[in-house]
């Protein structure tokens, strides 16, 4: 190929690439969608109604449950609780407000870069993440991307080749001899990295053109800084509604969670799709992350998480930048979202239990109670959630009726929240989505956090297959 060609083929996909954003940007609700959404309200509007016409009634078996020893026991725990998640959702609301982006460096106060891109069985999909990246206007003589191919049994070491053609000497690329994990792929590429920073992105994620620059800029502004967690949003919004109702989650777990988080440099995770490290923090940590232990057995999910911990652990703070924006693909199908929903709960079971053997040691000269703050709800959350799931059983069993109809009333009142928040920036008519979200969780999902507490030890990845 070229010169001419190259240059042809990057420019041609970069025009690909914006407009394809440009377009999910915008309200991509559909016919049916708006007929699901319409049925959410009228069901939550039907059960407001009920519970409110029956309220005496409502009261009366509330009553009758609360008046024998276990009733009062639980009653009174169902009250602590609430009122605990609404002073910390007040709490990170506070934080929010005062969460400010740090400002892009100048190019020339740039640090190097190395981007790694792990990629399994990802296909056509790694070629465009490399295009992407190298589309960057981060100053190409401080950029340096590597693509490790974890030994894919499809036609991605094809497509990563036909990168480096395009690409050339911008691109280094390196094939596993055979598939051993993610986090294998992620050591390759810091051992072979030159930058001052470095950057892992997932191999089926898109970045936007100033993506880079501003998810590094706090390192040089910021010299306590280990580590930057991107803005993941989510690519493949047209494949369904479950891509759709995940957007609204991602959006708020990022732009809300982890704005508060990074006010007081504590963000918990950097997030796979893309996440920026100091070099000499992960090199002081790399071992001890690779030969991670768990119940005796090696820690091969939630490397991200996992690796955030070791660089929190070193007194570094990490951050979140709103501006690094990166598109991802996510599940479409159920059976692939809570085998991810169950990959991430898991390794953050984990990660929980290692953050709370130094959380509340002096490793780090400030925010600390902030940061024990969080884990503690962290772990509030986590003890609760079996016997809240056998609360959620027993209801239903008991009075499907009365337990149905005040959690749709609960959703159509605390789901307001995440409604807003999106509607201020994105579309009020997609955050809609966050009724149905709350309605598909709580009948479909809610399982996931017990189930991933009695089944910790397990680490399989769960969704490594040939696409």
């Amino acid at each position: 190929m070229d010169r001419d060609s190259k240059l042809n083929e990057i420019e041609l996909k970069k025009s690909e690439r914006n407009l394809r954003l440009e377009h999910i940007s915008k309200n991509n609700l559909i016919g049916r969608d708006y007929i699901l959404i319409v049925l959410a309200l009228l069901i939550m509007t039907f059960a407001m109604v009920f519970v409110t016409c029956n309220l005496t009634e409502f009261f009366a078996w509330y009553a009758i449950d609360s008046k024998s020893k276990w009733g009062i026991i639980i009653s009174t725990l169902l009250i602590i609780l609430s009122s605990l998640q609404i002073l910390y959702l007040i709490y990170l609301l506070i934080l929010y407000i005062k969460y400010k982006e740090v400002p892009t460096t100048a190019a020339k106060d740039l640090p190097t870069c190395t981007v790694i891109v792990p990629a399994y069985n990802e296909g056509k999909l790694v070629y465009e993440t490399l295009l992407s990246l190298a589309g960057s206007d981060y100053p190409k003589d401080k950029l340096e991307i590597l693509a490790i191919d974890d030994g894919s049994k499809d036609d991605t070491w094809l497509w990563i080749l036909k990168a480096k053609e395009v690409l050339g000497e911008r691109l280094q690329i390196f094939k596993q001899p055979q598939n051993l994990g993610k986090k294998h792929a992620l050591y390759k590429g810091f051992k072979e990295g030159k930058g001052e920073i470095f950057v892992t992105v997932d191999s089926d994620c898109i970045v936007d053109d100033n993506t880079i620059k501003n998810l590094v800029s706090p390192f040089h502004l910021n010299k306590k800084c280990g580590a930057v967690a991107g803005n993941v949003r989510v690519l493949n919004k047209l494949d369904g509604i479950i891509p759709k109702m995940l957007n609204i989650s991602f959006t708020f777990s990022f732009e809300f969670v982890r704005s508060a988080q990074s006010t007081v440099g504590s963000v918990f995770c950097t997030p796979g799709a893309l996440a920026a490290y100091r070099r000499e923090a992960v090199l002081n940590c790399l071992d001890e992350w690779m030969n991670q232990l768990f119940m005796g057995k090696p820690s091969t999910i939630g490397e991200d998480r996992a690796i955030t911990n070791m660089i929190l652990k070193q007194g570094y703070n990490v951050l979140y930048q709103k501006n690094a924006n990166v598109y991802t693909n996510v599940p479409f199908k159920y059976e692939n979202l809570y085998k991810m929903y169950l990959r991430w709960e898991r390794s953050n079971i984990r990660e929980n239990i290692m953050m709370s053997k130094f959380s509340f040691s002096n490793f780090n000269k400030e925010n600390l109670a902030a940061l024990r703050i969080m884990l503690l709800m962290e772990w509030v959350n986590m003890l609760i959630a079996i016997p809240l799931f056998c609360c959620i059983f027993y209801f239903f069993i008991t009075n499907p009726i009365y337990f149905i109809t005040s959690s749709l009333t609960g959703i159509l009142i605390f789901s307001s929240i995440q409604l807003l928040f999106y509607a201020r920036k994105y579309s009020f008519l997609e955050g809609l989505l966050a009724y149905c979200y709350s309605i598909f969780y709580l009948f479909s999902l809610c399982w996931i956090t017990p189930y991933s507490i009695l089944t910790m030890s397990n680490g399989g990845w769960l969704t490594r297959e040939v696409k």
